[in-house]
């Protein structure tokens, strides 16, 4: 059944939920099988939806929506119940997942929850773009110029690391380049899940080692484990 809801108590207090989406429209990335998540059944979507959204409070005020994709990518009827629970509990803070290819379309998001401070992150996995491409499948180039660009209207991006075919190097530019253009990155820290991509046990042993700080790091939130934010679907 897995677990869709939880509160973040530490650092960044804020409540979460794991919604069902529609299929992400990218749904290639070599890493990723979180798609499995998706449906196209709507009246199953807004079934789990509704009973997730129904059990948040707004106790912190801040509430983080993540699905199998991007905002895009929930129904309007899902949309619409964020919202309503959202002026109903008073929360004035909504992180949502956005996909590079949506980065135009943010102010969309902006104007449908127009009074509260909407936050966006997307998935950079890394900054170096052959490796993005190559070994995440993740298809879009960047040079900093956007990154710069970026950072003014993202809130975060995500860094997927320690996944065979990196090398020290390539994770401290990724950090470097996180924490200099974006007010926030969380770092995750790769899980063997059955795809492709694999784990590299020694970068994960030198990266605890070299960067346990950053879980002191306001700008940083980092998951060792895929399931340190308190949800995941089995």
């Amino acid at each position: 059944m897995g677990i869709r809801y939880n509160r973040i108590e530490n650092g960044n207090k804020r409540e979460i939920v794991l919604l069902k989406s529609y299929p992400c429209k990218y749904g290639k990335c070599k890493f990723c099988n979180y798609i499995e998540d998706n449906s196209t059944d709507e009246k199953e979507i807004e079934r789990v939806n509704f009973e997730t959204l129904n059990e948040v409070t707004g106790e912190f005020k801040s509430l983080e929506v993540i699905n199998s994709g991007s905002v895009f990518e929930l129904p309007k009827s899902t949309l619409e119940k964020i919202r309503e629970v959202a002026y109903k509990k008073d929360i004035t803070l909504i992180y949502f997942e956005i996909y590079y290819g949506y980065k135009n379309r943010l102010s969309e998001i902006r104007e449908f929850f127009k009074g509260i401070d909407i936050r966006f992150r997307m998935g950079m996995e890394t900054f170096d773009n052959d490796f993005r491409i190559n070994s995440y499948g993740k298809n879009f180039k960047i040079t900093e110029k956007e990154c710069e660009e970026l950072g003014k209207d993202l809130y975060s991006v995500c860094l997927l690391i320690c996944s065979k075919g990196q090398t020290r190097e390539m994770i401290e530019k990724d950090l470097e380049l996180g924490l200099k253009y974006f007010k926030s990155i969380t770092i995750n820290i790769f899980i063997n899940n059955g795809t492709v991509v694999e784990r590299d046990e020694e970068l994960v042993k030198w990266f605890v080692e070299k960067y346990a700080y950053l879980q002191n790091d306001p700008r940083v939130e980092l998951l060792i484990d895929n399931k340190d934010l308190g949800v995941f679907e089995q």
